[in-house]
């Protein structure tokens, strides 16, 4: 009791040394883009005590890829699209019906360097590296956020009941041995589950038992609406006294020597002592001028969110369907139904085959679950690296910090880039090690 009350006492001492820490090294910061990953990272900065502003086209934070993405905060799933077997797997893909990948023919240079730099990491050596890379940032955001629950008491209709992956075939099931052995190596919790156990979590499920011959549980993993997170986060940022300017144009960096500028906006030029780049996507064409290359490209993903009609026979946290690669979770009386990775660019448009493919998986899975005919379809860009791991850090500019690249982990991995961001201008050694984070391991 005495060890318990001396650890609550010391959460709130840690986070106000950290502020006087910061404080001494006062800093004028502008936070580039307010999805969930800017304005995690403007918060805690101004948690520090910096001054901040950020800065974004949208009318509001969490308005683009943050706003209706699958709700998993799975460090447990964290793992890069690029592994063993992927490239097989992709022709297999793309034959199926409700396939989980599609191609869009297009004379894009950078599509096309980007899936080749893909298949040089589709080996065993390099998909054991890029995970573990992976895990160690999403298992500390993991923690990060438990944390900052904790510290200001936020609500996003959260779960802590864990994810469950459901193999459709024995293969399937067979195939987990090498994330596991990842898993054991990184002290990742985790359930090999056959029918019967996988009904202990998910009862609704015990309709449709015959189609799955066992299941992954992840239990550490979490659930929640990051698009109401990244809202809530972003009014006590502002209580902290961050000023987010929204509705203004990004156009270029400006640089002198080995420092950044300035950043032309539609609003005129705006300096800072430090400048983060948190555009997603849109990060690589940023950087370009400057003289940075990141293989970041756009994913497409959609979602669909469906109110709930039967709550007992709705999902009770996360599952993901490893055949069709889609997520299935519960958010408050809602059901998120987030999949599909189409590479096409930039676009936006919204197509009425990824629709059916995601009301294809929750109604086999969940069939009285909820009303799919008032589903409300959303489409975004995932910023994908090859290997699947983010780029997060300094680069070769020493004011400039790029946070970008986090793929369908951005939620997952927001409060731990957050606190290592604000680490790092401040300073501090973050408490992760940043191995194989930064844009170096491009170089």
């Amino acid at each position: 009791m005495a060890w318990a009350l001396l650890f609550q006492t010391a959460l709130p001492l840690t986070a106000a040394l950290r502020g006087r820490v910061a404080r001494s090294n006062f800093m004028r910061v502008l936070v580039l883009g307010s999805g969930v990953i800017g304005t995690t990272i403007a918060y805690y900065l101004a948690r520090d005590g910096h001054e901040v502003e950020v800065v974004d086209r949208q009318p509001g934070p969490g308005l683009e890829t943050s706003y209706a993405n699958a709700g998993e905060v799975s460090p447990g799933y964290s793992a890069p699209w690029a592994g063993p077997g992927v490239p097989l797997k992709a022709i297999q893909w793309l034959l199926m019906h409700h396939s989980p990948l599609v191609i869009k023919p297009m004379l894009d240079p950078a599509m096309w360097r980007w899936g080749l730099a893909m298949l040089r990491n589709c080996t065993a050596a390099r998909y054991q590296i890029n995970k573990g890379r992976m895990v160690r940032l999403a298992e500390y955001s993991r923690d990060c956020l438990k944390e900052l629950r904790a510290d200001i008491g936020i609500e996003y209709d959260h779960r802590e009941q864990g994810t469950l992956q459901l193999f459709r075939t024995q293969k399937q099931l067979d195939g987990t041995a090498k994330d596991i052995e990842i898993l054991q190596q990184y002290g990742v919790p985790y359930q090999l589950l056959d029918r019967e156990g996988y009904l202990q979590y998910e009862p609704a499920l015990a309709d449709v038992k015959e189609k799955f011959v066992g299941a992954l549980r992840l239990p550490g993993d979490e659930t929640g609406d990051c698009f109401k997170f990244t809202q809530v986060l972003a009014e006590k940022a502002k209580a902290l006294g961050v000023n987010f300017r929204f509705g203004v144009g990004i156009e270029a960096l400006e640089r002198s020597g080995q420092r950044i500028t300035g950043v032309r906006t539609s609003e005129g030029l705006k300096t800072a002592d430090r400048y983060v780049l948190a555009l997603g996507s849109y990060s690589t064409a940023m950087l370009a001028p400057v003289g940075i290359r990141i293989p970041v490209y756009p994913v497409k993903g959609f979602s669909i969110t469906v109110p709930i009609t039967h709550a007992d026979k709705a999902p009770e946290s996360t599952l993901m369907d490893e055949t069709h690669k889609v997520a299935v979770t519960r958010l408050g009386d809602r059901i998120r139904v987030g999949g599909t990775a189409q590479l096409s660019g930039f676009d936006l448009q919204l197509n009425e085959g990824r629709r059916k493919t995601l009301e294809f998986v929750v109604t086999d899975l969940f069939p009285r679950g909820g009303d799919v005919a008032r589903a409300e379809f959303w489409t975004g860009l995932r910023p994908m690296t090859p290997d699947g791991t983010p780029i997060v850090g300094g680069c070769q500019y020493e004011n400039l910090l790029l946070s970008t690249g986090h793929g369908t982990l951005g939620w997952t991995m927001a409060t731990g880039t957050g606190r290592v961001m604000a680490d790092l201008i401040a300073g501090r050694q973050p408490e992760i090690s940043m191995e194989g984070l930064t844009v170096d391991r491009y170089r």
